[in-house]
This record gives C-alpha cells, structure tokens and sequence, in this order.
C-alpha cells in the first residue's frame, strides 16, 4: 500500500447531478460560507422526474376540489416558516408549479442553505388560483422534508465545530428521494457518502466472512473499484492494524468505545500507509462532540436522513 492513499472527494456521477439554472424567477446558489469548504453541490438531476410523480400521485385524473374555484380566478400565496430551520428544497418546489402551470409566478425571500427563523416569510407567489391550491400540498412536502434534512444535519455540524470531523450521511434515506435528500445534507454542512452501491465500495462482516478474510475482500475490492472509495468497516483494534496492511481509502470503526477510538486514531497516525477515519454506530447529538474530539476524520449518522421530522411551513392563500 502506498503512502498517498487514494482520495475520495465526495463526488458523485456526472449523470446524477446537473448544475442547470431553474430559471430567473427560481435562481438557485449557495451563500453558506460552510459548503464553500466542500466541493461544489449541484441540484440532483432528477427534480422534474421527482416533481411529476409527486404531482400525479396526489392530483391523479384531476383536482376535484379545484374546481370550487372560478377558472379565471388568480391568487397570491405566502410560505412561513413556523420555526427556526435551514432552508432547502426550493427547486424541487419550483418545479411542482412550473409543471402545474408556468405562469406562476414565485419570488424567493431565501435560498437553500439558509438559516431561517420563525415566522419569516420564505416565498410569495402568485398566478393562477387552481393551480397554486393543487400544488400547494406537493409543493410543501417536497420543502419540508428536505429542509428537516438539513436542519438535522446543520446541527450536528456545529455540535462538531471546531475539531476535525466531518459529518457524513448514509443509504438510510427515503425510497425514491435519495439524490434530493444527499442534496439536503449538503444544503446543512454535512459531506456526501456514496450515492449508491455503484460509486463506492464498503467491505462489511458479510462480505469479509464470503471472502474468507479481510485481505481477500480487500483485495477483490480494490480490483473491481479501480479508483473509487474502498473503505473497510471493522469492530476491533486488531482488524483495523490488519486493514492498515491492505489497499483501502478508509476505515469504518463500528461502535468503538471512545477509549477505542482514541487509540484506533493513534495506530493510524503511526501507520505509514494511513487512512481516514470514519466512526459509526450510537451516534447522538449527545455522543457525537465526545466522538468527535477522538480525532476522527468522519462521523457518519444515518438519522440525518432516516429520522426525518418535517419542519412547520405554512402556506397563507387569498383570491384576487
């Protein structure tokens, strides 16, 4: 194993992601001085896709109750936000009425990434009155799940500031939301694990046990990964010095105690061939400062994303 282990950057393929504008009325960037620190984020690809099945699952062969409301009527709209959060999803939200109807109009008071307070006005919009009531509903789930994400997950981000860790995220996300709540992690500080089981390669107790040893399944790692992440998950100090003599990127240290993660920090630091550090395993806001000051690299928590609690958005609706 060479001194100069390879790096993995959090990056993502190129087909999952796209840096496309969704329009003037609906720019999107990044003021959070923290993802500066990160690679660029760009807006997952698969928004409009996300957005159609959204629609077409609530609205199905058409709004019944739509047409309460005179055709010809229009309407202006205000999202608030009910409590203190980081902003993310407006894209996803963008989207949902552009495919209703493009003429809606929406004017954007902050963007994704963005702490917001309680009761602060966060979107006006208005257009067509049918069509902003059948978005309504779409339109805020997409917002309030996704800002939940990065809510928790700017959180946990300063509960770690000033030391050295970064705060992953997980495969524990909702089914069919992935890319947008990866998005959502970025959007609150935190750094991007692998998308999938394609970009990256972690080798567990399983696949260790088909293997026959770790070596081996390291070493089968490595030939099929070529350049992506291999990262090794182990539970004890003797795995990880025997992990340390194999081809890997990274070490997953799965419920060390702290006094085991001080030391497994101290045999890395002392390898020639060292790796970065990832902790794992009954991470709370309550363990993760103790965790963190260990000296590891990452600390990777899947509630970020499993563990969801929409946050409180209201949107105030008046005929025109």
């Amino acid at each position: 194993m060479g001194t100069v282990p390879r790096m993995f950057n959090g990056t993502v393929p190129p087909s999952a992601f796209t840096g496309v504008s969704t329009g003037p009325l609906r720019h999107f960037s990044f003021p959070c001085a923290l993802i500066a620190r990160m690679n660029t984020v760009k807006l997952p690809a698969d928004i409009e896709v996300q957005a159609a099945r959204a629609i077409a699952e609530d609205v199905g062969s058409g709004d019944l109750t739509a047409s309460l409301i005179p055709e010809d009527r229009s309407a202006r709209a205000t999202v608030i936000s009910r409590e203190n959060a980081v902003l993310c999803g407006r894209p996803w939200f963008d989207a949902v009425f552009r495919q209703l109807d493009p003429t809606i109009r929406i004017v954007w008071q902050a963007s994704d990434g963005n702490r917001v307070i309680s009761g602060e006005t966060l979107c006006e919009l208005a257009g067509p009155a049918r069509a902003i009531l059948t978005g309504e509903r779409t339109a805020l789930n997409f917002l309030q799940t996704l800002s939940a994400t990065a809510t928790a997950t700017r959180e946990y981000v300063d509960a770690v500031a000033g030391t050295n860790a970064r705060i992953l995220d997980t495969r524990k996300t909702l089914p069919g939301l992935r890319l947008a709540q990866k998005y959502a992690v970025a959007c609150g500080g935190g750094v991007n694990h692998r998308i999938g089981l394609f970009d990256a390669i972690l080798v567990k107790e399983n696949h260790i046990a088909a293997a026959g040893s770790l070596r081996a399944a390291v070493a089968h790692a490595r030939d099929v990964a070529g350049q992506r992440l291999v990262e090794v998950e182990v539970e004890t100090l003797e795995q990880l010095r025997e992990a340390l003599e194999t081809d890997i990127d990274r070490v997953l240290l799965d419920n060390f105690s702290l006094d085991m993660l001080r030391e497994a920090v101290a045999i890395n630091r002392a390898h020639p061939g060292h790796v970065t550090l990832e902790a794992s395993g009954n991470v709370s806001l309550q363990t993760l400062r103790p965790i963190a000051e260990t000296g590891v690299d990452f600390i990777s928590v899947g509630g970020l994303t499993k563990h969801v609690k929409a946050v409180d958005l209201s949107m105030r609706f008046a005929l025109e």
